[in-house]
């Protein structure tokens, strides 16, 4: 239990009196109070996770890189963080044999396993359950970085494949990324553009991240390798792969680029790598601001997860003879689960995803002793439910708050400053912001061209109409919202007419549109016609 307790959020008080003022603290209350009775009376720790302590509710968003040897994890973080952090061991064989949580801190240094799960201030004491194997192959860097300051990064040892997965690593890989996984904000998936097969280890590890589909992002690295055809069958073939991996209907987001600062091999898909790793910044850089969302969102899994646990514990105690025959029945029982699992769903109505796999729970009800259950306690389960049904709300209206009362939180520092200004801005000098930083107008070198059009469109004193202007500009064949939208940006008077600069200014927003780009919501000042700036001004 946390060290303090007290009402719920939203109209609730802590031990002292002070009402709740952070989603945070609302979070551990409800864990505390609610749901953590729940899980220590059914042993939910010994089955399924851990319980949560205060540092997993304080701790900042985390991002797990998980990839076969070789595909550019380390590397990647290198890329992101501009920097060398201890530990950090690139090549083209399984160099990173180890967990390394790279984090912030005012000084470099590194912290071993055996040290770092002592640690209250980390979220990582439950990891001492996998035990000295895994704990001597676990060490946290610590560097003063930008980046650090928002973000923990985890790097995992390279997956390995063909006769190389015969090696035993001493500890339970797959344990250790399923603990992860549950408590990170991001699980990214490399693959190497010459590395496609999915090797068993690497599949029964995608498959340990399974109920944690929202967090894994996908990148196809180093595919500057490759030309533009090779890129199409690789994309391919990697959907495919996955596709008989990871049993969803969505489909993955997969990034494709190449995520090192070194010189592209291959240049020709230099623009989609460029808005690829533009796209993967932003999701990176949003994890702050939806931090308190995913803590939420874990939380609720974990609830009922914890509700269908207790629903089978209970079942099966009821169903125990009080004296002879325990051990053919709980026999009967465990053989019986997925009959037991349809009969709970019916009776309690739970929805079947939130049951716990079958297999995996028939191998661990093998090690217990049913007799010594507890039979099932409504008061538990109701607590679990009124949190669910009555504290969630107001937590998330408290969220609502605290979002419009503090300023956005991004992740800045490293790679994400590079594009975020100046020429390398992604954008910059294309689309409606060509000609920004020109003195000459634009769309002057293409007016000679828009005037001839103009003029055959029966100018009167110098303008057309709206009906004229329409015949031209419905050649474009873009609907007619776009072009009311162009029509609306053209007329800088709003006379419901159009002079030839104007015109001009139309038909120019036309090729941006045609040229795939999003028109401007309010129009740039460099691309108002010259002779509409000073009313403007």
């Amino acid at each position: 239990m946390f060290s303090w307790m007290g009402k719920q959020a939203g109209g609730g008080e802590r031990a002292g009196g002070d009402p709740v003022q952070t989603v945070t603290g609302g979070l551990k209350q409800l864990y505390a109070r609610r749901l953590q009775p729940l899980e220590d009376y059914y042993r939910f720790q010994d089955f399924h996770s851990p319980a949560l302590e205060e540092a997993d509710f304080d701790n900042k968003p985390m991002v797990l890189l998980v990839g076969q040897y070789s595909t550019g994890k380390t590397t990647f973080i290198r890329y992101l963080l501009e920097q060398d952090f201890p530990g950090m061991r690139i090549g083209p064989e399984p160099t990173t044999d180890s967990f390394i949580a790279v984090m912030y801190g005012d000084a470099e240094g590194s912290t071993p396993g055996n040290a770092l799960v002592v640690d209250p201030k980390k979220p990582f004491r439950k990891l001492s359950r996998f035990g000295n194997a895994f704990l001597n192959r676990f060490m946290c860097a610590q560097l003063p970085n930008e980046v650090l300051k928002s973000i923990s990064i985890i790097d995992s040892p390279g997956i390995l494949s063909g006769e190389k997965q015969r090696i035993r690593r001493g500890y339970d890989f797959c344990q250790v990324l399923q603990w992860f996984a549950e408590r990170v904000d991001r699980i990214i998936l490399l693959f190497d553009a010459h590395k496609l097969d999915i090797s068993d280890e690497f599949s029964e590890a995608i498959k340990s991240f399974r109920g944690q589909d929202d967090k894994i992002r996908v990148v196809l690295n180093k595919a500057d390798q490759v030309d533009t055809q090779q890129l199409m069958r690789v994309y391919g073939a990697l959907m495919w792969s996955l596709g008989k991996v990871i049993n969803t209907p969505e489909v993955l987001r997969v990034y494709i680029g190449s995520f090192w600062a070194q010189p592209l091999q291959n240049t020709e898909n230099r623009k989609l790598f460029e808005v690829e790793a533009q796209d993967l910044f932003r999701d990176i850089q949003s994890l702050p601001q939806k931090a308190a969302v995913r803590k939420l969102n874990d939380l609720i899994k974990r609830a009922r997860l914890a509700k269908v646990h207790a629903y089978i514990i209970g079942h099966l105690k009821k169903e125990m003879p009080s004296v002879f025959g325990k051990e053919n029945k709980k026999k009967e029982l465990i053989s019986r689960l997925p009959e037991i699992y349809i009969q709970l769903q019916r009776e309690h109505h739970i929805s079947p995803g939130d049951f716990p796999e079958v297999k995996k729970m028939q191998e661990q009800l093998e090690n217990y002793d049913f007799s010594k259950f507890h039979s099932l306690k409504p008061k538990l389960i109701e607590a679990v439910d009124n949190m669910l049904a009555n504290k969630i709300a107001p937590l998330m209206s408290l969220m609502s708050q605290e979002e419009s009362n503090m300023p956005t939180q991004m992740v800045h520092g490293g790679a994400f400053d590079g594009t975020m200004t100046g020429p390398f801005d992604q954008g910059y000098g294309e689309g409606a912001r060509e000609g920004a930083d020109e003195e000459e107008w634009v769309i002057a070198k293409d007016k000679p061209v828009y005037d001839e059009i103009f003029y055959t469109l029966s100018p009167i004193n110098g303008k057309i109409s709206g009906v004229n202007a329409k015949k031209e500009m419905v050649n474009s064949k873009l609907p007619n919202s776009v072009l009311g939208k162009i029509w609306k940006l053209a007329d800088c008077d709003n006379d419901g007419m159009l002079d030839e600069e104007e015109f001009a200014l139309a038909k120019h927003l036309i090729k941006i549109k045609l040229d795939g780009y999003e028109l401007p919501s309010i129009l740039p000042l460099h691309l108002v016609p010259p002779s509409h700036r000073k009313p403007l001004q």
